[in-house]
């Protein structure tokens, strides 16, 4: 059995998240600001379907990308120097999120239910969750969301309608990050297209102590300036 979150109690120690499934820690609770906030500086975040009860997680091992350490291929490094897309920082973050909601090919449902929309969207409102955008002639064709929290950006999900329109948008996302001082973006489960770009698996002990060093609290928010600046690691 798992704790049950009332009204305004804390979450349980990571510690006691269960092995299988991997990282599972606790259910109830809210998607307040302030209950998200708290749930990302000690390295959880809520997963769960329609229908079920708002489940909380911190695997172990954590996927995570350290800004320094993004592999990017020749392909890719080409379609950024070309310019065939323009990048946006939290101009369009309904659009984004949204579009990350949609059911995948294969898939018949998502996580990223409306309850979760509308959490994000007010975090979003207060400066702390945002959305990174690829642009085509004026059209949103790919992007990604996440929080940041002093040095640490925690991404949520992308998607794409062109050709490694997320893959750009995560270029420019670490561009910015590397360029601010962040020190780890937390990708949370494994995924072989993560680690094509450079992501890497380490202990969740590490990765609560990165979160330690990388957020001060209480953490604020602010929103991002609009364009991406041109040039970069790409």
């Amino acid at each position: 059995m798992i704790p049950w979150l009332r009204g305004s109690a804390p979450f349980p120690p990571v510690s006691k998240a269960l092995r299988s499934p991997n990282g599972l820690l606790c259910a109830g609770g809210d998607l307040s600001p302030e209950r998200i906030i708290e749930a990302y500086r000690h390295g959880i975040f809520p997963w769960y379907s329609e229908g079920e009860p708002i489940l909380w997680w911190s695997p172990d091992p954590r996927m995570v990308l350290f800004p320094g350490e993004l592999k990017v291929s020749r392909s890719l490094r080409k379609t950024v120097a070309k310019g065939l897309y323009e990048t946006r920082f939290d101009t369009a973050f309904a659009q984004v999120i949204r579009a990350c909601a949609e059911p995948r090919d294969g898939q018949a449902g998502t996580w990223i239910v409306p309850e979760m929309i509308a959490a994000y969207s007010r975090l979003h409102e207060l400066g702390f969750a945002h959305s990174v955008e690829s642009w085509r002639d004026g059209e949103l064709v790919g992007g990604l969301y996440g929080l940041a929290l002093g040095e640490a950006f925690f991404g949520e999900s992308m998607f794409a309608r062109a050709t490694d329109a997320s893959k750009v948008a995560l270029v420019r996302l670490v561009e910015r990050l590397e360029a601010s001082g962040c020190r780890v973006i937390d990708c949370q489960q494994a995924t072989g297209h993560l680690a094509s770009l450079g992501a890497r698996e380490i202990p969740r002990s590490r990765f609560s102590q990165l979160l330690r060093e990388s957020i001060q609290y209480p953490p604020a928010g602010a929103r991002w300036t609009p364009t991406a600046d041109a040039g970069g690691r790409a």
